[in-house]
């Protein structure tokens, strides 16, 4: 006898159905799962053994074939543990199976039959949804984060006996219910705020320039100036998370296995700040099957790379095509994942190795070949990808010492809003484009137009002050995003000499 129960799998952080078929036959006993399971799946055969004999029941004495299908998909994980359990009950008839070809079901099993969370099951939920199946059974921890999906009844279940009663009708258990806008309310606070940070004036107006246009920044200054104190405060100012960009973030967690378990759905931007030490695959993702990394668990918010030059040179460089183009893709010779990585790179470093080059208080110990060859450690193409560079001189006392608070995170924050919702009109025709940071030459040419006073400021700072040929569409850039902060359809020369100072840290200024 064959009976089939529906399951589904994470490929990306999208999901797809995977159909479970079980035969029983013979009366020898025997085990086989086919569909190119991998060695968590083949392992299962213990886990559902114990399981359904722990929950009071008896495990057919004949051969049991599991198939896994479509068969050329790689089935990974335990969260198939539920379904070929239900398959054996079901098939063994100790299950009514009658219905469960409208439901999707995952879990993993612990050996006295309880079911523990899984992976990806906001990503199975919508997948199931639009598959039009009429719900989806998950465990009781993953029920929230599941019932985030529209259209689709999400329970959540205990143990297998627990769904066994409930499939044949023994026992009630009532579909999982959210609050979205209760959650966003609960979730979308931040604990730190950009008034407690002391001083630093121009490196909160480079930040809200950063913020308004989505630009990405380096902080250069000493150790203790406050550049690791700002970043982190800078999710703070950026807009509130849309539902769609909460869903697609919380996706990428849920997959990762990073969710918290009593926050079903991310309300706020992450910020992530991976050490120094960190693999390139650790950064950008990888793995015989494929997990996010840095730069996508980084989406729609923040990846803060502090000591910037310490990270090795090969891990800076894989960025550099996720900073492009929004997205990483991993390919492996079995499988390939494609993760969004719209995310903003803010970046901090020393200027120089003992950190106190140019510091009026400290003496530098480095020598100009050492400063440089420190420097250098940086990439031309990545740093050509930074839009802002900005100094962060260490604070005086007097302002240290100061009883008054700066400028609250939603005060700016109102400002950066205003400046993206003029963003969104002026692209709102133009796809994969809702800033000023994602303009290719195309838009620059119709929407950075500088007037005579404008060029002559950009001529001046190309000729005179070193900047490279590349710092031109930068600067263009920032102008208009400087410009839309004051709600100017022009970019006036003002605008345009703001954002040459930005770029103090350009190559061909370093050489």
């Amino acid at each position: 006898m064959v009976k089939t129960v529906y399951s589904a799998a994470t490929q990306g952080i999208d999901g797809h159905i995977i159909i479970v078929e079980t035969n029983l036959e013979g009366f020898l006993p025997g085990y086989t799962t086919v569909g190119l399971p991998d060695n968590a799946v083949k392992e299962s055969r213990e886990r559902v053994s114990a399981a359904i004999k722990n929950s009071g029941y008896f495990f057919p004495q004949k051969r049991v074939t599991i198939n896994l299908a479509p068969a050329d998909v790689r089935k990974e994980g335990s969260s198939y543990d539920l379904p070929i359990a239900l398959g054996i009950l079901a098939a063994s008839g100790q299950l009514d199976g009658d219905g469960m070809e409208t439901r999707v079901i995952l879990g993993e099993l612990s050996l006295e039959g309880g079911v523990r969370p899984i992976r990806g099951a906001l990503s199975v939920a919508l997948a199931a949804a639009a598959k039009g199946y009429t719900s989806i059974i998950v465990p009781e921890i993953n029920a929230s984060e599941a019932a985030m999906a529209p259209r689709i009844d999400v329970f959540g279940v205990k143990s297998l006996e627990q769904i066994v009663r409930f499939l044949n009708g023994e026992e009630e258990i009532k579909p999982t219910r959210v609050n979205i806008d209760a959650l966003f309310s609960q979730h979308s606070q931040y604990p730190v705020d950009m008034r407690e940070v002391k001083g630093q004036d121009a490196a909160k107006r480079a930040l809200e320039i950063a913020a308004a246009g989505s630009h990405n920044l380096i902080m250069l200054g000493p150790p203790g100036s406050g550049k690791t104190m700002l970043a982190k405060r800078f999710p703070t100012i950026l807009p509130h998370l849309t539902l769609e960009e909460a869903l697609e973030t919380t996706k990428i967690h849920s997959v990762a296995g990073q969710l918290p378990r009593n926050m079903p759905l991310l309300a706020i931007r992450p910020y992530r700040s991976p050490h120094h030490t960190i693999s390139d695959a650790g950064l950008i993702g990888g793995g015989t099957y494929p997990r996010p990394g840095e730069v996508s668990l980084a989406n729609h918010g923040v990846l803060f790379l502090d000591e910037l030059p310490e990270f090795k040179r090969s891990a800076l460089e894989v960025m550099r095509q996720p900073m492009e183009d929004g997205q990483v893709t991993l390919a492996r010779a079995q499988i390939s994942s494609t993760y969004p990585a719209r995310f903003m790179l803010i970046a901090a470093m020393n200027p120089c190795p003992c950190g106190f080059y140019g510091d009026s208080k400290n003496e530098c110990t480095c020598s100009p070949l050492v400063v440089q060859r420190y420097r250098s450690r940086i990439s031309g193409p990545l740093m050509d990808r930074i839009d802002l560079h900005i100094e962060v001189p260490a604070v005086k006392f007097e302002e240290l010492s100061s009883l008054a608070d700066g400028e609250s995170s939603e005060s700016i924050r109102q400002r950066v809003q205003q400046a993206r919702e003029i963003q969104l009109h002026r692209f709102k025709a133009l796809p994969g484009i809702y800033a000023n940071a994602h303009m290719t030459s195309k838009e620059l040419k119709q929407y950075c137009r500088l007037d005579e006073g404008g060029m002559n400021l950009l001529r001046t700072a190309i000729d005179r002050l070193g900047l490279s040929a590349r710092a031109f569409d930068r600067i263009s850039k920032v102008s208009r995003t400087i410009a839309d902060i004051e709600a100017s359809e022009a970019i006036l020369p003002q605008h345009v000499a703001e954002a040459i100072q930005y770029r103090s840290l350009d190559r061909e200024n370093l050489m």
